[in-house]
Order: C-alpha cells, then structure tokens, then sequence
C-alpha cells in the first residue's frame, strides 16, 4: 500500500471504471479502490446502456458484455390516477446492429466492466474505503488513505469517481453539501418474468427491448418520474422525485412506488411476476447550475460526482462513461508530455467537456429543472386536464364534438387563466428554445 501510482481512481461504476480501463489501456500505473464487496454492488440504476459512450472506451463490447435487451421502442406516458395519454416512437431503425441502446442489469454489467479494467493492468482493491485525501502543504492532493493498516498510498492524480454524495470532495472543500432540491431518491424493483411471457406483453421479439417514461401524478406533485424497462428475462419498474419533495410530503419513495405499480396501466405488465430485488439511490437532477469545480491541483472529478446527469433525457450512463474517459485522456495527455498534474494544466479536462454533448446539452436545459420544481401544474394540473379531455373527445355518447371542445377550453379556463396559460406556454418555450 506504500507503493506510488499514476493515478488513483475512487469508485467502480460506470466512470470510475471508464476512467481506469482508459488510463490503464495507455500504459500508466493504475490503482481502483472501491468500498463495495464487489464491483456493482452499491450502483443502482435503470438502468440503460448507451452504445456509442462505451464503444469510444470499448469498441467490441457487443461480443462479450452483459447485455439484456436492445431498445427498439420509447414510450412516453403523461398519467392521471386513472390513465395516461402518451407517444410511442419504434423504429426497425433501431432493431440493425450495431444497435444504439440497452437494458442492463448493473450488477452483472460493473461485474464485466471490472473484469476489462483489471485485464487492461489496473490494480482494482474492493471492500476498501477512502477515509481522506492527502495533501501536501501547498494543498496540491498527493494521495488517499484507506481503512487499512499503512494505508496511506501516493499518486500524480486522484480521480473522484465516488457518486453523488461524494464524501471525499466535500470534507476536502471541493464541493457543497448536497442541496435536497438538486438530487432525487429513486426506488427501484425487479419483477422476473419468463422470456416469452415478457415479449408477447410488450409485442417484441427475441433481444428486442421497450422502455416507458411516466411524468403526471404519480408522483402526486412532486417533482419526478416513473420509469418501465424490459431486460431478458425481467421488469425493472421504479420511480423518483426530488429528496426536497419528499421532505415535505408524508408520502414515502415505497409508498410512491407500490401506487405506480397499482396504476390500471402498469399493473398488467407484471402480472405475474416474482420481486427479487428492491433498491434505493440517490440520483444528480441539478442539471448545469449544479456542477461543481471539477478539477484542481491533483485532482479530476467524474460521474454522478460532478452532478452529471442529463435529467430531461433521462441520460446518466453516458455522461459518466464520457466524463471518466476524458478526464483519463487529460491524464494521459499531460502524463506523455511530462507536464505536472496541477489545477492550470487539469483545466483541459472542462474545456474538454465543454466542448463535448455533456455539457452542451446539461447548458441548453439548464433552467427546466427549476421550472418544473416551481410551477407545479406542468405535473399535476395539466396531465389530469391532458387526460380528461382525451376520454370526453375518445367517448361517444351522443354529444356533439364542437360542445366538447368549449368544455375542455372551459375546463382548461378554470384550472388556469388565459394567462396563465399563455405564461406557462411561454415558460416552456424558454426552457425548450
């Protein structure tokens, strides 16, 4: 544990592991440190897999990783109590290799990844925590110090890859507390299923894949979403809001997550099924105003650590396998042209981003977040009103349609001022421009 590294990269999910395989596959002398029992075990998600961010860190991974499903359909749902109305796009565009996405299993995923890192030459340690960062007297970060005895191991960098709560950047000042209001408290189940039962539901074939999006009020308020994915030969159903929401409500993230299941729209899917597994996880949704400094003398962060979570698209993967690669490519930049890793030469490593879809996209939507926390009725008002005008135009009953539409209008009018909602049609344009 005295020896001295290149780089020291802190956690084993999907950046993290980018991060190591990069920079081992370059040469340098890597060390991962993950305070799981194994590679997997704490990460929670989804969870989707992006094709194009790993093929630029692996270009051949169809051949041996994890995969369940590819996604050939989208489905979004805006839902009352009682229904949705909603948009499905499916394209045989995606059913031609190589295929665009897919559903994982974490576990089984970060298992292969870890697999790859440690193949590549980096030297991965699990069930060992990071107490601290060593610093010198300059305040330049030379190290860590794990929960073993002599545990104090020297590197040129240290790359936080540790998650959300990201410990070590906040004792080490390099970022706030966590504001309630710029993370989610997802809950998630996995509902098994046999294979066949799975694709004559969701009108899909072998290896083909469905993915549900839900907003409206089944998150009764609060801000969030519901979300469906088929794997192989599961469900993963889960659901999300904003830590601040729940701490406000009395309504708890299992309790949010059991009304979802009990929808008249999800419930059918899985029927039938056997729960095995059942997680929580805190989620980045701060978007762009939530970044913090990532990076400083000796120092580079990565993934859900720097809040890197596309909210709107719901897209997280991607963005922590492209931060964990750049910031590995600035390493070994800088490594090759012998140049030291201070705060003024790791500053390549936000050009970089910046320059890149992650940062590019967290800036278009970065005020959506704070709009939707502030105005209410785009999740609450606007999908029941969505959804009883649906059922008054879809029933047949006698009266004419041109009545029904002045008592949708009238019935829009009554929730919202004309301009309100004129004001909220702005907004939304604003935040969509």
């Amino acid at each position: 544990m005295s020896e001295k590294f290149d780089v020291i990269v802190v956690g084993a999910g999907a950046s993290g592991n980018a991060a190591a395989y990069t920079l081992a596959k370059s040469g340098l002398k890597v060390l991962q440190l993950e305070r799981g029992e194994t590679p997997g075990a704490k990460n929670v998600q989804g969870a989707i897999l992006y094709a194009d961010a790993l093929e630029r860190i692996i270009p051949d991974f169809r051949e041996e990783a994890p995969l369940e499903r590819h996604i050939i359909e989208q489905r979004m749902w805006v839902m009352d109590e009682r229904s949705y109305v909603g948009s499905h796009f499916r394209s045989d565009d995606f059913n031609k290799p190589p295929y665009n996405r897919y559903t994982i299993i974490r576990a089984k995923f970060d298992k292969w990844f870890s697999d790859k890192v440690k193949e590549a030459g980096a030297l991965v340690i699990c069930e060992t925590t990071v107490k601290e960062l060593l610093r010198d007297d300059k305040g330049k970060v030379i190290g860590v110090e794990v929960d073993r005895a002599d545990g104090r191991i020297y590197a040129d960098l240290v790359i936080l890859a540790d998650g959300v709560n990201s410990t070590l950047a906040r004792k080490a000042g390099f970022r706030p507390e966590l504001d309630p209001k710029h993370v989610a408290l997802a809950v998630k189940e996995i509902h098994f299923l046999p294979k066949d039962v799975i694709e004559s539901r969701f009108n899909i074939q072998d290896e083909e894949g469905v993915v549900i999006e839900m907003m409206g009020k089944i998150t009764h308020g609060m801000m969030g979403t519901g979300f469906l994915y088929t794997n192989s030969d599961s469900i993963s159903v889960g659901v999300g809001c904003l830590l601040s929401d729940f701490m406000e409500q009395k309504i708890t993230p299992y309790q949010l997550l059991e009304q979802l299941k009990a929808h008249p729209s999800v419930a059918p899917m899985l029927e039938g099924g056997e729960m095995k597994e059942y997680a929580a996880h805190l989620i980045p949704e701060g978007g762009y105003h939530a970044i913090p400094q990532i990076y400083g003398d000796g120092w580079l962060i990565v993934g859900d650590s720097g809040m890197f979570v596309n909210a709107v698209h719901r897209e997280g993967s991607n963005l922590a396998m492209t931060t964990g690669r750049i910031a590995a490519e600035t390493a070994i930049e800088l490594s090759r042209a012998g140049k030291a890793m201070s705060a003024a030469n790791l500053a390549l490593y936000r050009q970089r981003l910046d320059d890149s879809f992650v940062i590019k996209d967290l800036k278009k939507y970065k005020d959506l977040p704070d709009l939707l926390d502030t105005n209410k009725q785009f999740l609450t008002t606007y999908p029941e009103l969505l959804n009883r005008s649906a059922y008054a135009m879809l029933k047949v009953d006698g009266e004419d349609k041109r009545s029904k539409q002045k008592d949708i209008y009238r019935g829009f009018r009554a929730e919202r001022s004309l301009f309100g909602l004129l004001g909220d049609a702005y907004k939304l344009w604003r935040a969509f421009r």
